[in-house]
């Protein structure tokens, strides 16, 4: 029995991913933290290649071929690797060499969960710090606008001329308007009026209205797990900022000619998935998926800021209203474009004694 045969069990009971490799890259052994992180069997995959189970650069093997012929040892930070099932995760990885130069033990840090979780905290604080600033500008705007409103009123009354009140009308007309503008950059002010939802109901209602607007222009396909129970939230809420979300997607897609357009609603049910710094057993996947031009890379950051918009028309307050009923949800969004493709993901926490969903369509069905 070799010394790596007996520390065997050792890092059997260790929760870091460990991995040894013979001097040929070829597998000898992975701890069951190994096996959950790269989705793989160690039993089947005993003697295989390691540069079979994930792909980082082609640089990859030649650095683990020195490192074991020459007894060196190197850290990597934030690697990207390319995982057998399709799945990319971010990693923080050591090689070290054994002692007798026959191989390598591969200590393995999954930073993709600490990674998301600043980018949320770091995202949630700059949001919260524009509301302030909204609010405030918004108390300073409408104070002035009220004024402005109730003075053309009065002079309205006083006009002896009633062609002239066209013009206060315009006055009255604008100052509304910008009282609008401001109520819908602050956002809904009301709680969510929680109960018991079906997310395909609210994916449905969805589709249906994107279909009408669209007068069946952009098709529409439906990847759904039928098994998600309902969940514990406001319809109505939920519906407004799933059909924000569409909405943008379907404008985008017949503006620029996007042909054959396209928008996929999936859903799926994620384990062990931490929003923010609250962990949970379980939570709702929702994805909006479009096959349009994508979001440019310099707006991607701040889509969901504000005024932010990549159209002429549009008021760039659709993504902020669909964040901040997701977040009044203790839920998350996010979002990934390139060219051809645009995913918003939704995830909300599921109650564990949620009632069975009501029958939805099949997975894979399309309209």
């Amino acid at each position: 029995m070799t010394p790596r045969d007996i520390h065997k069990p050792l890092l059997d009971s260790l929760s870091t991913a460990i991995i040894l490799l013979d001097s040929h890259l070829q597998l000898c052994h992975m701890n069951p933290a190994a096996e959950a992180l790269l989705s793989i069997s160690n039993e089947r995959c005993q003697g295989e290649p390691i540069t079979h189970f994930f792909h980082e650069s082609a640089e990859t093997p030649g650095e683990l071929l020195h490192a074991a012929n020459n007894a060196n040892h190197y850290t990597k930070r934030h690697a990207e690797w390319q995982l057998l099932n399709g799945e990319q995760i971010t990693v923080d990885y050591t090689v070290t060499p054994f002692t007798d130069n026959d191989g390598l033990v591969i200590e393995i840090l999954p930073i993709d969960r600490l990674l998301r979780i600043s980018r949320e905290e770091m995202l949630t604080s700059s949001q919260e710090t524009t509301r302030v600033l909204i609010r405030g500008m918004a108390h300073e705007i409408k104070n002035p606008l009220g004024g402005i409103r109730g003075a053309a009123q009065l002079l309205a009354r006083e006009l002896p001329n009633n062609d002239l009140q066209e013009y206060t009308g315009i006055i009255i007309d604008e100052a509304d308007r910008l009282r609008n503008l401001v109520d819908r950059m602050l956002g809904p002010n009301q709680l969510p009026e929680m109960g018991s939802v079906n997310i395909h109901e609210v994916l449905e209602r969805v589709a249906t209205m994107i279909r009408a607007e669209s007068d069946d222009g952009v098709r529409i396909v439906r990847d759904y797990d039928p098994s998600i129970p309902d969940i514990h939230g406001d319809k109505e809420q939920l519906i407004q900022s799933l059909l924000n979300i569409a909405r943008n997607a379907m404008q985008a897609m017949t503006e620029q000619g996007t042909p054959n357009p396209t928008l996929t609603l999936r859903t799926r049910v994620r384990r062990q998935y931490t929003i923010g710094r609250q962990h949970h057993p379980l939570v709702v996947h929702m994805e909006v998926i479009d096959n349009g031009p994508g979001i440019p890379e310099d707006m991607i950051k701040q889509i969901f800021y504000p005024m932010i918009s990549g159209r002429a028309e549009g008021t760039g307050l659709g993504l902020t209203i669909s964040q901040h009923l997701i977040h009044q949800h203790n839920g998350l969004i996010e979002c990934h474009s390139e060219p051809g493709e645009t995913r918003f993901g939704l995830f909300l926490p599921m109650e564990p004694t949620s009632t069975n969903p009501t029958p939805v369509r099949n997975r894979h069905a399309e309209v």
